[in-house]
């Protein structure tokens, strides 16, 4: 775990993890979803959309045996350790992972305010369109354009204190949260390309969980 680049962040409440999956790890991903989506028979045995909120083309799960063969278990395993020593001084004993899934949005759709099951969760970025899109008004901050952002969300605005931490979307960043932590994606638009994602949810030793 020593190789692992972690910086914890803190814009309100509860503690963010931010790491960079490895090049190899997004590519392999990449190349499997792509087989995946060319593939019906396939797309409809991992869907997964009927369980998620998302309106948004296509939600599938990851099948365990890849997701063991690529590294990405042990990879989400060792960086939620390091995390959560770095957290509570406290090594993990379990990780279980109880799915791991992608998320292909597009123009126009959406993912509204919502939160995972387990103890940890988390969302990253592997595939994004060349642009989000602009304001429909014409406004100075084009940075503050929300269209295709990941927002968390906890609590509410007070004085020096924010209430939505939004992360502008890089393809390898991923971020580790609570599973309780509201977040959700705002429609983007012009672009026609594919905005993809992947998250997790897992549970971890309870008396570790359970302890504030």
């Amino acid at each position: 775990m020593k190789d692992i680049q972690a910086n914890i962040i803190r814009p309100f409440g509860p503690s963010i993890l931010k790491v960079t999956i490895p090049e190899k790890i997004v590519k392999d991903l990449n190349t499997y979803i792509d087989k995946i989506v060319e593939n019906e028979k396939k797309s409809k045995e991992l869907d997964f959309g009927k369980q998620l909120i998302g309106d948004v083309t296509q939600e599938f799960k990851l099948e365990k045996e890849f997701v063991n063969e690529i590294g990405w278990l042990q990879f989400l395993a060792n960086c939620s350790a390091k995390w959560i020593e770095m957290e509570t001084r406290k090594k993990i004993q379990n990780f279980n992972l109880l799915e791991s899934w992608i998320v292909r949005q597009f123009k126009n759709e959406y993912n509204p305010a919502h939160y995972h099951n387990g103890h940890i969760s988390g969302a990253g970025f592997l595939k994004l369109p060349k642009t989000f899109g602009k304001h429909v008004q014409n406004k100075d901050k084009e940075k503050d354009y929300f269209g295709g952002t990941l927002n968390l969300i906890h609590g509410s605005r007070a004085f020096i204190s924010e209430s939505i931490f939004t992360i502008k979307p890089k393809v390898g960043d991923f971020y580790f949260f609570p599973h309780y932590l509201m977040h959700t994606v705002y429609p983007f638009k012009e672009s026609d390309e594919e905005r993809r994602s992947i998250s997790f949810n897992a549970l971890i030793d309870r008396e570790i969980f359970e302890k504030i």
